[in-house]
């Protein structure tokens, strides 16, 4: 995943979800890609791994 490791990109999505606790998951990870350059092929993956934080999140509220 361009110039980061691959862990690297998914901690920083993960805390940024925490973060944020976006509405629509695709959108936030679109926007995440667009905004620090990550080559192509990962978006769904990335959704995958919001869609996953916020289930923990609601889990816990």
């Amino acid at each position: 995943m361009a110039k980061r490791s691959h862990n690297e990109v998914k901690d920083s999505l993960s805390e940024l979800t925490r973060i944020f606790q976006p509405k629509d998951p695709r959108k936030f990870v679109k926007d995440y890609i667009r905004k620090y350059r990550i080559t192509g092929g990962y978006e769904d993956e990335l959704t995958m791994l919001v869609e996953r934080e916020l289930g923990k999140i609601n889990s816990v509220s």
